[in-house]
Order: C-alpha cells, then structure tokens, then sequence
C-alpha cells in the first residue's frame, strides 16, 4: 500500500511539473506534438543543419514533433493543422519508429525496428539512390536501471546510426544524436569523432536540468 501512495505521489508530481512546464505550454501553443521540436530548433539554429531541399531522416520519430519542426523549415510560410506546415514541400523528410506514428503531410513513415535488416532495406528503398542531407536521431532504448546493460543498449543504437549516416549522407553532411552522460558516453564520443570531421556536443535550453540526455552533432564525413 506504501508503494503504491508513493507511486501515485510520483506521477502527481510528474504531472504537475509536466504541465506547469513552459516548454510544455509552448508547444501547445505551437501545435508541435512534444516540448522535443525546441530541442531540434535549438541545435539546428546553433549549427545552421536544416534547409529547404534536402533530404533528412528522422530515427525513433514518434510522437512526430521533429518531423514537424523538419515540415515547417521545408514549408514556412503556411501554417497547417496539428502544427506542421502544409502546402508543397521543399525537402524529402522519411520518419522512422517502431511505435504507430499520426500522420503528417508530405513525411514518408515507416514503421519498423532500426535494428532490423528488413527496415533498414526499406528505409533505403525509401530514399531510392538519393544521398541524405541530415540524419537526426532521438531514438532511446528502454532502460533497465542496469548501467552497464543500457550503456551498451544506448552505444549499439548510436552505431547502427553512425553506420547508416557513414553510407547514405553526402560528405558535408550531418547527424544529430541523443545520447545519455554516464557510462559509455566517452566510447560514443570517440565514435562519433572516427566517422566525422567536427564533433560538437550540445545540451538544449529545452530540455529538463535534471536529466542526463544531452546531444552529439557530427558534421562532414571522414574519408575512409
């Protein structure tokens, strides 16, 4: 019975910090899906990664917020429903996840597993030849509390993305990762600086104090 007063005091409080979040209210505001859309903004207005045209894939998309984000910089003059940009699109944007995804205009979804071969395949069919501008990653294992076992859960998903950034981006191209402090965190930083020219980490005002996620950005592909 404890337990459970404790846990019931534990979401109250998550809730209530959940809604009196400004980021929470500004995204409500902004039609984005998440709070996460300022968290792209800020890292693609510190690196100037985004622009009309290009092809960019969004790894572990859902609930959408980023793909939305993606939308309005290929759409900016026409605000749309739900908060993506509507009318033609300037750009090529292919969102992955392997929960159900909401529709948005004009972002080709697949839904699938990033660690299978099938869904890769079908995310390379997707692009049909063309090199990528930026691959942006928010995907996030589920945690076990285990240190050891999620660093190693979080370091192979951040390989798979390496390898696939290594094979499809153009040479100046780019790859934004979501990555944890703690262990393994220096293994994917050394990861990071074997496959690109400049490695930039960044932490976004938008994302809560308390948690340990931070960003790593990989610019211009290492000749190999």
């Amino acid at each position: 019975m404890k337990t459970n007063t404790k846990s019931k005091k534990l979401n109250k409080a998550w809730l209530n910090e959940h809604l009196t979040d400004p980021w929470v209210r500004m995204a409500k505001k902004d039609g984005y899906r998440a709070r996460a859309a300022y968290k792209l903004k800020e890292i693609d207005e510190a690196f100037q990664l985004i622009r009309p045209g290009q092809v960019v894939v969004d790894l572990g998309a859902v609930p959408g917020a980023w793909s939305q984000y993606l939308r309005r910089q290929f759409a900016p003059k026409v605000a749309g429903v739900g908060g993506a940009a509507s009318g033609e699109l300037d750009g090529t944007i292919i969102a992955l996840d392997i929960l159900p995804f909401e529709a948005i205009e004009g972002v080709h979804f697949i839904q699938g597993d990033f660690r299978e071969d099938a869904v890769l395949h079908e995310l390379e069919a997707a692009l049909a030849g063309r090199a990528v501008d930026v691959v942006v990653s928010d995907m996030a294992p589920n945690l076990s509390g285990i240190a050891s076992a999620d660093a190693a859960r979080i370091e192979h998903l951040i390989e798979l993305a390496i390898d696939f950034a290594s094979r499809h981006l153009k040479p100046e191209g780019a790859l934004v990762a979501k990555v944890f402090h703690g262990g393994g965190y220096d293994t994917l930083v050394r990861l990071f600086r074997e496959n690109f020219r400049v490695v930039k980490p960044f932490k976004p005002k938008s994302s809560r104090d308390k948690s340990a996620e931070t960003f790593l950005v990989g610019m211009g592909l290492k000749k190999r």
